[in-house]
């Protein structure tokens, strides 16, 4: 193999300082800005948030590289993004309330079985969309869902109403009153 294809693979175009401060940065930006789009951009997305997603990756590209396409460049980028990650996920698995700053709190959408249109609004949630999640976990309405909250992460946790002992107690009071009415009319005919 010629001697200049794995010089130029592998030979660096910036310092390695540069190399690992580059993703450090990006990384830092990139969370403080999904933290202030949203929660909806990082699970319920629609082809426009989609979109954004994917062309950021693309616009941050360059940022985290700077002019050197070698191959150590790249994998130096990774290994820093990587790394960068793992420490934040390990730093902040240990500090409750810095993880909460980072990641959010949950957001209740529906409480005691109606729909909380200020927090869809403060969420860009439609009821629509809100629907569609609830198919997706099995729920045929939104009339069936006591509660639904929207995890820091994205996703939407439905609880399903559930009937209380009184109403299920009365249920079953009603079903053996129309057993003995049955036995009653089978025994005069």
């Amino acid at each position: 193999m010629d001697a200049k294809l794995w010089h130029d693979m592998f030979h660096l175009g910036l310092p390695v300082a540069e190399k690992v401060l580059r993703p450090v940065v990006v990384y830092a930006f990139l969370v403080v800005g999904l933290r202030l789009a949203g929660k909806r951009e990082l699970a319920q997305l629609n082809p426009f948030d989609l979109i954004v997603l994917l062309t950021l990756s693309n616009t941050v590209q360059n940022a985290i590289i700077g002019d050197d396409n070698s191959v150590t460049g790249g994998l130096i980028g990774a290994t820093t993004l990587l790394a960068v990650n793992y420490a934040v996920v390990r730093f902040l698995y240990g500090h409750d309330k810095l993880e909460q700053l980072v990641e959010g709190a949950p957001d209740v959408l529906i409480e005691n079985g109606v729909i909380q249109h200020d927090r869809l609004r403060k969420e860009l949630i439609t009821v629509q969309e809100l629907e569609a999640a609830a198919h997706k976990q099995g729920l045929a309405s939104l009339d069936e869902v006591e509660r639904a909250v929207l995890e820091p992460g994205g996703s939407v946790c439905f609880f399903a109403k559930k009937p209380t002992p009184d109403a299920s107690r009365h249920e079953e009071l009603m079903h053996r009153l129309d057993q003995l009415s049955a036995q009653v009319a089978a025994l005069r005919a």
